[in-house]
Parts: structure tokens; C-alpha cells; sequence
């Protein structure tokens, strides 16, 4: 990635303290745009912004729970008062509760619609008449292999993710003349926090996901850096609307 393509941008990343988050924000503050990393443990998004800082660009923690209306809007707010403008919104946050639908409550089921799909609702209609008014902006959504498989211990968090596609395509239909882009990246099997404590649970899935993965490995999360700033940046400018794997080929294996 060119160094300073982003240079003067301003990006959100939810969920941006950790993980595929952190990889995403770790690639726009490198590109040169400044950075406000969205999460609700103030104290590790902290220690984040830090290491984004080392990179050259602005980066700064406000901390917000994105299932919260109230709290939406005052992250956006906050993020307009501090730099004057906000071009890239990344809808990263998200859980999972793994149990069979049979087994899942009703109040589990909302708690994981609302963290990665609710959440992506509230985020973007926040910024949508800022990036509006100042002519574009960008905005990515990230799903996952289950917007596209199903999986037994995972009925809520496929939905939701199913859900993102879904919503990314309706709002690419909706934006698209107020030149705001907006896609879905669809990450595989990344070694994270989230995925180390599905590999405790589901028992073989480490080995299956080897053997399914072209690139015989799991990802990491500066895998999702490139992408990042290519859907961020003016590259994607004619790019909307779409889902993309990032996943070693896992998703093209029959």
C-alpha cells in the first residue's frame, strides 16, 4: 500500500481494540489516515491507540457500547469535534454465543444480533449525512464465512452475518449517488481472541479449517490491512455493493 493514501481521512473502526478490528486500523493509520478506535474496555483501546500512534498518524479511544443509539451518535459526534470530519467507517464489533438453536435463549439471540448487526444499522445511518454532506465517504462491513456457510453452534452469529451482506447491499443501493461505497469483507478463519475460544469449544476445528484453507494456515489479522485501505481509499471508488472474502480460499473449496 502506497504510504499517505489516506493521509488526511478520518476512519472509525468499532471493535478496533483487538483482533480483525485492530488489523483494519493498524492498515488505515498506516496509509496515513487518523484513526478513532470504538470499544467498551476503555483501558485496552488505550494501549491500542498507542501502538497505532508509532505508525504516524492520529489515533485516539472513545469508548462506546455500538449496540446503544445514544452512544452511536455521540461517538460520531465526538469523532466530527476532534478532526472535522469523518470519511471511513469500519463496522467491526461482534461476538458469538456458540450453542445449537435449540439450546440458544431468546435474550442470547438478541445479545448477538444487536452487537454485529444492530450495531452496523446504527453506525452507518449516523455518519450517512456527514460523509453525505462532505461529498463521499467509505464505509465496510465485515461478515464472515458464515455469511455464506452454516454452522451448528453458530445460528445467531450466522444470521447476523448473513444480515451484513444484506445490509451493505441495501445501503450501496441507497448511497451510491452520494458517492458513499459501501462493502462487506468477509474474513475466514483468523487467529483472534474470538477464534481461540472457538477452537476450545469445537472440537476438531482447528485441524478442519487447516484442511480446508488452500494456504495451509490460519490468517492473522494485518491479513485484513490490505483490504482495509484498498475499500477505504480512492481505489474502490467504482467498487460498491460487494462482499469479499479475505480467507486463504477457504470459501472457493467444495
Amino acid at each position: 500500500m502506497a504510504d499517505g493514501e489516506l493521509k488526511g481521512r478520518v476512519a472509525v473502526v468499532t471493535g478496533g481494540n483487538g483482533g480483525i478490528g485492530l488489523g483494519m486500523a493498524r492498515g488505515l493509520a498506516a496509509a496515513g489516515a487518523a484513526v478513532v478506535v470504538s470499544g467498551r474496555n476503555a483501558e485496552k483501546s488505550r494501549g491500542e491507540v498507542a501502538e497505532l500512534t508509532k505508525l504516524g498518524a492520529p489515533a485516539v479511544a472513545i469508548e462506546a457500547d455500538v449496540a446503544d443509539e445514544a452512544a452511536v451518535n455521540a461517538l460520531v459526534r465526538a469523532t466530527v469535534d476532534r478532526f472535522g470530519r469523518l470519511d471511513i467507517l469500519v463496522n467491526n464489533a461482534g461476538m458469538n454465543i456458540r450453542k445449537p438453536v435449540h439450546e440458544l435463549t431468546l435474550a442470547e439471540w438478541r445479545q448477538v444480533l444487536d452487537t454485529n448487526l444492530t450495531s452496523a444499522f446504527l453506525t452507518s445511518r449516523a455518519v450517512y449525512p456527514i460523509m453525505k454532506k462532505n461529498g463521499g465517504g467509505k464505509i465496510i462491513n465485515i461478515g464472515s464465512m458464515m455469511s455464506i456457510f452454516g454452522a451448528s453452534f453458530a445460528p445467531a452469529y450466522a444470521a447476523s452475518k448473513g444480515g451484513i451482506v444484506q445490509l451493505t447491499k441495501a445501503t450501496a443501493s441507497a448511497w451510491a449517488r452520494d458517492n458513499i461505497q459501501v462493502n462487506a469483507v468477509l474474513p475466514g478463519w483468523i487467529d483472534t481472541e474470538l477464534t481461540t475460544n472457538a477452537r476450545r469449544e469445537v472440537e476438531g476445528l482447528h485441524e478442519r479449517v487447516l484442511g480446508r484453507t488452500p494456504a495451509a494456515r490460519w490468517g492473522v489479522p494485518d491479513d485484513l490491512s490490505g483490504i482495509a485501505v484498498f475499500l477505504g481509499g480512492p481505489a474502490s471508488d467504482f467498487v460498491t455493493g460487494t462482499a469479499i472474502p479475505v480467507d486463504g480460499g477457504y470459501s472457493i473449496q467444495g
